[in-house]
């Protein structure tokens, strides 16, 4: 078992983390792909999201908001239909609706007493702003793509993340759902990670891209973590 008394500072992504984004993009892609007689099931949605997300997010930087719309177009693409000019941004207007986890908000809470608290996530500062109310605790950094210019896995956007900590790399843990965008690129910065497993009971990887990496931790929750940490 990790030992987790050296920590000082739990870094956090967010989205998948934090915020159940598999529901939020579910609930906002559903509507549009049943009315034009898609068939896809929810995991199929979740991987090609996944996918169209990954390759958008390794390109030039855009704003967030633009690489949900870039996304919408690609499912269009991919399934042959046209969105209406009221379809095209609604993964981008759904953000701030996606729900929290049941258990985030108490977890982080309890975590919040003993460690600083830091967000790392793929997102605009507007769009986390949204999701920030949902969470319901204060943090002492929040570091978005939009104020790096890049997309985890990117290591700059972990290299920034260092940059503004300015804290020894023993006394930071990063959390995370994603082996693709954190789990791999925190372990290659020399971060030690945890891995918040949350389809430990489902099979495939949702909404992120398949990745092999070796977490120091994993729970399959962040009651859990916040259970380890007391």
């Amino acid at each position: 078992m990790l030992d987790l008394a050296p920590f000082k500072v739990l870094t956090f992504d967010c989205y998948g983390t934090l915020i159940d984004w598999e529901t939020g993009i579910l609930t906002a892609l559903r509507p549009v792909l049943e009315r034009h007689g898609s068939t896809l099931s929810d995991d199929q949605a979740l991987e090609l999201f996944g996918e169209l997300e990954a390759v958008a997010e390794a390109g030039p930087y855009l704003p967030y908001r633009e690489v949900l719309t870039v996304v919408m177009d690609g499912f269009a693409d991919r399934l042959g239909f046209t969105l209406s000019a009221g379809e095209r941004p609604a993964l981008a207007e759904s953000v701030g609706q996606w729900p929290a986890f049941p258990d985030t908000v108490e977890a982080l809470q309890a975590l919040a007493t003993r460690y600083e608290l830091v967000i790392l996530s793929n997102v605009d500062d507007d769009l986390f702003a949204k999701s920030a109310q949902r969470l319901q605790v204060a943090f002492a950094d929040v570091i978005t793509a939009q104020q790096v210019g890049s997309y985890k896995p990117n290591p700059r956007n972990f290299e920034v993340l260092l940059e503004r900590l300015n804290r020894p790399k023993a006394e930071i843990l990063h959390v995370a759902q994603s082996l693709f965008h954190d789990i791999a690129p925190a372990n290659a910065a020399g971060l030690t990670t945890v891995w918040v497993n949350r389809r430990h009971d489902r099979a495939g990887f949702g909404a992120t891209p398949p990745q092999t990496a070796q977490p120091a931790l994993e729970v399959p929750d962040m009651r859990t973590l916040a259970e380890l940490t007391a």
